[in-house]
């Protein structure tokens, strides 16, 4: 199922978007033909979007049908039509920041206030006006740390520019500048607090922290929290900023009210029901880059219902893995598009997994395919599997609901060695 965010606040320090979730779709799709508008004035997406008329991508079904756009892609089209794959509205000069990932992947960073929408995610964590926050992303080339600074400042947050590296720098600058938080990655924050642990030095100034970029699994939070350091994390991509972040509550991640986010069938632009793992989808109504329906590569399902923190925007499960499985098989690439074209040529089937395994020394594969069943059904998908990826295998149907959800299309069961 599509999730929508609501139009973003004005007001950083109200996030609490309690409004009725009717209301706010109804406030983002109004809006959208806008930006789509405006998107189409750059050169990629009026190649992308070729044939679109914005007037008419006013619901979720309606922007289901636009093309995606996907991130993997990135680093071809902006080496093809650089710097930006055309898909920059406002021209390279004119940016405040030129900044660029790995992959690599070159981002335009523009003029507005928060442009990464990360305010909120900090608000939620516990930063307010006032206070002083270290902030560890990397300054150099990447986005990440401007995209936390800005949302400090929009904030009225004092920001000590720590970045990576220089533990004993940084545990010195802790403890005279006494910072109330942090931002990085939560691996990093452990350093500097075993760090000053070990040469004396008092960090104990630092109570909360929004992490991004890294795992952030159960046993560090605890341990940071030992500490006493409250630790919030929250799911971002240089593309588009913060798509979700996680609250006080701990149940899931809440989709940022400033995007409209899809969770859809890997391998297609299909939306999938709520609670079906899929490929997280975003689209932003940032005006000097516009992202429309950029496919991340990331795995991730809704939750059903509001947190029980207030927030009343979609919420979703956070990250479950990547979305591109693409194998080889028989010295044959096979992806999950052309998994999905033969579920696509037989609406018998309902969730569809490739299993790729080793047999007498050889590469098998066999379709698992929810279906009631249906005579010859077995054999015409096995032909429709031959036909799409040149490769024969074997089709074995299963009950409804048997297979599991984890936004797997294809499993590759090989050992590694």
């Amino acid at each position: 199922m599509a999730g929508l965010a609501s139009s973003p606040s004005t007001d950083h320090h109200d996030p609490l978007e309690i409004r009725d979730p009717g209301a706010r779709e109804r406030e983002t799709f109004a809006r959208l033909p806008d930006q789509i508008a405006r998107a189409l004035a750059a050169p990629g997406w009026a190649r992308h979007l070729d044939g679109v008329d914005p007037k008419f991508v006013t619901s979720r079904v309606a922007l289901a049908e636009l093309p995606l756009l996907r991130k993997s892609d990135l680093p071809r089209l902006q080496a093809e039509t650089p710097p930006f794959g055309g898909f920059n509205v406002t021209p390279p000069g004119k940016a405040k920041r030129l900044l660029m990932s790995p992959g690599p992947i070159f981002e335009p960073e523009g003029h507005e206030s928060d442009f990464a929408g990360v305010a909120r995610a900090m608000f939620a964590a516990g930063f307010r006006e006032g206070q002083i926050v270290l902030n560890c992303f990397s300054y150099h080339l990447t986005p990440g740390a401007w995209m936390f600074e800005a949302a400090a400042e929009a904030l009225g947050c004092a920001v000590i520019p720590g970045g990576v590296g220089n533990t004993e720098q940084q545990v010195e600058a802790i403890a005279r500048l006494r910072p109330d938080g942090y931002t990085g990655t939560p691996d990093f924050l452990k350093i500097l607090l075993d760090t000053a642990q070990a040469s004396g030095k008092d960090a104990s100034s630092i109570r909360r922290g929004l992490v991004s970029g890294a795992a952030l699994p159960a046993s560090l939070r605890q341990d940071l929290a030992d500490r006493g350091v409250e630790v919030l994390q929250c799911y971002a991509i240089a593309e588009t900023g913060v798509i979700a972040y996680e609250t006080p509550a701990r149940e899931g991640l809440i989709v940022n009210e400033n995007i409209i986010v899809e969770i859809v069938r890997p391998g297609t632009g299909t939306p999938v029901p709520e609670g079906e793992v899929g490929e997280v989808v975003v689209t932003s109504f940032n005006p000097d880059y516009p992202m429309i329906r950029l496919a991340t590569g990331d795995l991730s399902a809704v939750l059903a219902g509001p947190s029980p923190c207030g927030r009343t925007n979609m919420r979703i499960r956070g990250w479950l893995g990547r979305a591109d499985q693409t194998t080889k098989v028989k010295g044959m690439f096979v992806r999950p598009e052309q998994i999905a074209e033969i579920a696509k040529r037989h609406p018998e089937l309902s969730r569809v997994r490739l299993v790729v395994t080793r047999e007498a020394e050889q590469d098998a594969m066999t379709l698992q395919a929810e279906s009631a069943g249906g005579e010859g059904l077995a054999d015409a998908v096995a032909t429709t599997l031959q036909s799409v990826t040149k490769l024969k295998g074997a089709v074995k149907l299963v009950a409804p609901g048997s297979l599991p959800n984890d936004g797997k299309v294809i499993a590759d069961e090989r050992p590694v060695s």
